[in-house]
């Protein structure tokens, strides 16, 4: 089997060549996997230096919107996973264009490639956020779309694009809808590394508003099983939920973080909310654990595990681009 995992670079989709190559998916040991990255600021070949030198492995630079490029490189690959996107949500406040050209006119592009090469099965990778807000219960996987951020938005609008290739077109297209996930190799602009890194510096951390929006949160580790599921056994045209055990407010989250760097709330700068910052996520991954999906990785264990490895692995994120610490107010 030949799998071409776009996005294949970053934080989820790195996790998830990793692991196939390792042998970690039973009956897939033997799949060769091509990834198609475009090494934007959070795309980093480091990700994947531990299967540099697999002879299973290819590497491909290039963008999803390239039709071109994806017309030669996807023929003989029997699935694709889209792991392709652009996922910061301050960033597409500030600039919208990049998202709604990789998380939808990519996706077109993608998809049309697909149904050109034969591609047997696609897994379109997509996010929680869709649904805007909810405050009380959980989404299934029926509920209606309603993204609040440009960044929602745009992947509502990729989402909607696989879901109709499924219909018009006949492909093989599940849909996987996760929500927040850690782990280590997350680029420190995300909560936890953002935190975890400045408090190793002995900076200041960032709190938006109140501290009280609520988030469900998975490791990397079992998002990608859950994405694993869907490629095996995922229908098409379906949409799948991928969740944890975990829902947390960002206040409780930022006291999670503090407790195991060992550091106080006096590090703890509170900022103006969010334009449009979603109340609370929630999902109901109830179809998923009954096809016998069950997050592995507590959350505690997981926390720790995660900020452990940002602080044995500083050559990994010092070079980065991190967002600047908040001015400490004044006394």
């Amino acid at each position: 089997m030949r799998i071409l995992v776009t996005g294949g670079a970053g934080f989820i989709g790195s996790h998830y060549v990793r692991t196939l190559l390792a042998g970690g998916y039973p009956g897939f040991e033997d799949a060769d996997v091509t990834v198609l990255d475009k090494l934007t600021y959070a795309g980093n070949l480091a990700n994947l230096d531990s299967v540099r030198d697999s002879p299973r492995y290819t590497f491909v630079r290039g963008d999803i919107c390239d039709g071109e490029l994806l017309r030669g490189l996807l023929p003989g690959h029997d699935a694709v996973l889209n792991f392709a996107a652009e996922t910061h949500v301050d960033r597409s406040i500030t600039g919208a264009a990049p998202f709604v050209t990789s998380n939808v006119t990519g996706v077109q592009v993608l998809l049309d490639a697909c149904r050109t090469a034969g591609v047997r099965k696609i897994v379109h990778v997509s996010t929680d956020e869709v649904y805007g807000s909810i405050a009380t219960g959980a989404w299934t996987e029926n509920s209606p779309l309603d993204p609040n951020s440009p960044y929602a938005a745009a992947k509502a609008g990729g989402d909607l694009i696989a879901l109709a290739y499924a219909r018009t077109h006949g492909l093989d297209i599940s849909v996987t809808r996760c929500c927040n996930n850690y782990g280590p190799r997350q680029y420190p602009e995300k909560v936890i590394p953002l935190f975890a890194t400045n408090l190793l510096d002995g900076k200041p951390v960032p709190l938006y508003g109140d501290g009280e929006n609520v988030r469900g949160w998975i490791h990397v580790d079992d998002h990608c099983h859950g994405v694993q599921l869907v490629l095996e056994r995922g229908e098409p045209g379906r949409v799948y939920h991928v969740s944890g055990d975990t829902e947390l407010s960002n206040r409780e989250l930022t006291a999670a973080i503090l407790d195991v760097c060992g550091a106080s709330w006096d590090m703890v700068v509170p900022v103006a909310d969010r334009k449009g910052h979603d109340r609370r996520y929630s999902l109901d991954d109830s179809l998923l654990r009954s096809m016998g999906f069950a997050p592995r990785v507590q959350f505690p264990e997981g926390l720790k595990d995660t900020i452990e490895w940002y602080a044995a692995n500083r050559g990994w994120w010092e070079p980065l681009d991190r967002p600047a610490p908040p001015a400490r107010p004044s006394r």
